[in-house]
């Protein structure tokens, strides 16, 4: 089944439609036709950062679109990008360019095809009154960080920012330590840490943001094989547009239906931290800023991707011939899709 066959006239079709897709028309005398069933892993587990997702499931968006979407929500103890390269899952959910570029340096064949976050969500932060007005006036200090935070951002910190691997002190997702003691720094999530450390703490820390500190990575990345990018491009095609108009309803419409099933997803979501995130999200222009703003959700661009391959070469962690070909394609994005029902949704 192709999505040239699907049934149209329905309002999701209609407005990808209005944002350049061909859509064609199936007599509504005919059959129902079967969906293309699609799985797709999340980075972690079920929380505002994937709403587009679980919106255009629950609000029919992917259905509309010939696809019946299966999200399997990450964890510690789950690994996406495994199983994606292993053929368990169709899609996933890359957390940074990292993931590209080590698939092409390790010859797994698999490929960008979206990227959802404009802006890394990545931050670093500290306790207020300390006097640290920039990431700059952090060197010297000690920061929290994971073990995967030392070969991907922090580098980049070493670079731009002077810090030094002698800074580094472990974070175990726990931030006692740093409520405890208002000389150290902690890495965290925009949409996350800041929430919690303000409830758990009793005092809102100062966040840096990474992303408009320079830090110019894409996250929240769709993610597949070349092996379906080259079979089926018309179901990809349908993935990403379904995902984008679900990311634009999810931010502005009513993401009630989307976080239903997340609270589903993760029993241990709250609607306050949901609402928090959702704010986050639109206020720093997570998904909706830069290229997206006059592409669409979910834009890229060659430029940027060179960009920051050549910040990574210059830190040492990849050679600079890896065949950055091989690590995304531009043929799925870029289109305008969803523009006019953010419009429509925003009254702008």
């Amino acid at each position: 089944m192709t999505f040239q066959t699907w049934q149209v006239g329905k309002t999701w079709q209609a407005r990808a439609a209005s944002s350049t897709l061909a859509i064609g028309l199936l007599a509504t005398s005919g059959p129902a036709l079967a969906l293309d069933a699609v799985s797709f892993g999340t980075n972690w587990k079920a929380q505002a950062e994937h709403g587009g997702y679980y919106q255009a499931v629950a609000t029919g968006i992917y259905e509309e679109f010939g696809l019946d979407v299966e999200i399997r929500p990450g964890g510690p103890q789950v690994n996406h990008p495994q199983l994606l390269a292993a053929g368990n899952i169709d899609f996933n959910m890359g957390s940074a360019m990292f993931g590209a570029f080590n698939f092409v340096q390790n010859e797994v064949p698999m490929v960008t095809v979206a990227a959802i976050f404009q802006k890394d969500p990545q931050i670093l932060m500290v306790h207020p009154d300390q006097g640290i007005e920039t990431l700059a006036d952090m060197q010297g200090m000690p920061v929290l960080i994971s073990t995967g935070a030392r070969t991907t951002y922090w580098e980049w910190l070493k670079i731009a920012y002077g810090f030094t691997d002698d800074q580094i002190r472990p974070y175990t997702f726990n931030s006692g330590p740093f409520i405890a003691d208002p000389g150290i720094g902690q890495q965290g999530y925009l949409t996350s840490e800041p929430y919690a450390i303000a409830r758990e703490g009793g005092f809102e820390p100062k966040v840096f943001l990474l992303a408009d500190a320079g830090y110019d990575t894409y996250s929240t990345t769709i993610e597949t094989s070349w092996a379906l990018v080259e079979e089926n491009p018309d179901l990809v095609q349908r993935f990403v547009d379904a995902t984008i108009l679900g990311w634009y309803s999810y931010l502005y419409g009513d993401p009630t239906p989307g976080n239903e099933l997340i609270k589903a997803d993760n029993p241990d979501m709250t609607d306050e931290q949901i609402a928090y995130s959702i704010e986050k999200l639109k206020e720093y222009g997570i998904a909706d800023s830069g290229d997206a703003e006059t592409l669409g959700i979910g834009a890229m661009t060659d430029a940027r991707w060179a960009d920051f391959f050549a910040l990574t070469v210059e830190a040492g962690l990849y050679p600079e011939d890896l065949d950055l070909s091989r690590a995304y394609t531009l043929d799925f994005v870029n289109k305008g899709v969803g523009l006019d029902l953010k419009k429509e949704l925003t009254g702008g």
